[in-house]
């Protein structure tokens, strides 16, 4: 399973460096997003299709993305299956991408992913040559399926999204990441470098974050700040750490030389 190992994260058939994906949403500007991504040097990036121009004008948010940088298309707005397939085979056609991924939201007080038309969608669309990376709810039925459909990889999520809460779902993310052979990518509700290291940790492929990045008193460091904790996280984790215990242990003897007597 590629999570216990020490190997190259492979996506679609491309391999990635920096675990650290970022979404482009909220930014003041879209200089600032660029330098949040090349300063970290970021490798994939999230858009929505609605902040696509198919005119290629210059304010294009994709004239500001680094031409190396994997590009994502995100379904936001779609509510069914079916509005999600139409906003990725438009995608594909306005921007020649075929990175998507799935968000398909049907609850507008608290924005919880419709698990049952993301599966639908993303069945279609790997059919069709996507490369389909479904957000979702952490339900390990559901990921199954979505792996079996050949969902590159699955993208729970940590908490409500823009909640800044961190792992709210942890035992269930936990679960994925024993269960699923896919990447698992946690995204929604990371509010923390900490937080995006505790997901590595446990053993996640990688974090996803926007709002926390975007919103930040200065989105070029919180980038650098969670691009390092991805990373330090992912090393804690093939390092495997001493779990947590409920008695003290020294980390030296405390006994004996204190207390020989000649």
């Amino acid at each position: 399973m590629q999570t216990k190992k020490n190997s190259p994260l492979i996506i679609g058939g491309k391999q990635i460096t920096n675990r650290f994906f970022l979404g482009t949403g909220k930014f003041k500007s879209k200089s600032e997003m660029k330098n949040a991504i090349t300063e970290s040097n970021i490798q994939v990036v999230t858009v929505a299709m609605r902040r696509i121009d198919a005119e290629k004008h210059s304010e294009n948010i994709l004239e500001y993305i680094p031409k190396d940088t994997i590009l994502m298309v995100n379904t936001s707005g779609a509510r069914n299956a079916d509005e999600a397939i139409r906003i990725a085979r438009l995608a594909r056609e306005a921007s020649g991408v075929d990175w998507i991924k799935i968000e398909v939201i049907n609850d507008s007080k608290y924005l919880l992913p419709d698990n049952y038309e993301t599966l639908k969608a993303t069945e279609t669309l790997v059919s069709e040559g996507f490369t389909v990376l479904p957000y979702m709810h952490p339900d390990l039925y559901v990921a199954r399926e979505l792996q079996k459909v050949g969902a590159a990889a699955v993208m729970p999520l940590g908490s409500l999204i823009g909640s800044s809460r961190g792992l709210d779902t942890r035992k269930f993310i936990e679960i994925l990441i024993d269960e699923i052979d896919v990447p698992i990518i946690v995204d929604a509700g990371i509010g923390k470098p900490s937080q995006a290291a505790e997901a590595m940790e446990i053993g996640a492929d990688a974090v996803l974050a926007n709002t926390a990045v975007a919103a930040a008193g200065d989105p070029v460091a919180a980038a650098r700040a969670f691009s390092l904790a991805v990373e330090a996280g992912r090393i804690a984790y093939l390092a495997q750490l001493n779990e947590a215990r409920e008695s003290a242990s020294a980390s030296s003897p405390l006994t004996g030389f204190l207390f020989e007597t000649s």
